[in-house]
């Protein structure tokens, strides 16, 4: 008993405050997502847009040029342009869809099982399953993207961002996912 402090009958010592032991808990980490999502598609597209471009854009000049400046040659003039200025647009369009076609069902259906740019990226395109996609189905998905992107724009690629699988309208269609590998 300390000198000046009052003596209490029957009372308990004070309880002595401990702190409560340090426990480890590991930084949070977010949960692995094996769907490519929005921002890789996005750039996966840009890529394989430079891609094209660099094949697509010279052919375009060399073919398509020549007509684009003798119509205005002759809008200029107050002349109606002859229906033979427009027939390289009729060959040379058709010509890089084609191509476009090519580019995206081969290598999608290949071992690749995807675009130079998905590639790149670390993405593949598969079934449901996570099998390789057929010639075929990689068509069928390509034509999709193109109906899309015609008559909805971007929110092809908007949904990507809110679906469970991230899968867009054409995949969701045809039956595919896009997959980080």
């Amino acid at each position: 008993m300390r000198i000046g402090a009052p003596a209490m009958a029957g009372a308990a010592p004070a309880a002595v405050y401990t702190p409560p032991a340090a426990v480890y808990a590991p930084p949070a980490q977010a949960a692995y997502n094996p769907y490519g999502g929005f921002w890789l598609r996005v750039v996966a597209s840009l890529l394989d847009s430079v891609i094209v471009g660099a094949v697509t854009a010279p052919l375009a000049i060399i073919f398509l040029l020549p007509s684009i400046l003798k119509i205005i040659e002759a809008a200029q003039a107050d002349h109606e342009p002859s229906p033979d200025l427009f027939v390289p647009f009729f060959v040379i369009i058709p010509l890089i869809l084609f191509g476009l076609w090519l580019y995206e069902a081969l290598l999608t259906s290949s071992s690749w099982q995807g675009t130079v740019g998905k590639r790149v990226l670390r993405l593949k395109v598969t079934d449901m399953a996570g099998n390789k996609i057929s010639f075929g189905r990689a068509t069928g998905r390509f034509f999709l993207k193109i109906l899309f992107r015609t008559f909805l724009t971007s929110l092809v690629y908007i949904v990507v961002a809110f679906t469970e699988r991230k899968q867009g309208l054409h995949d969701l269609i045809a039956g595919t996912l896009v997959m980080k590998y």
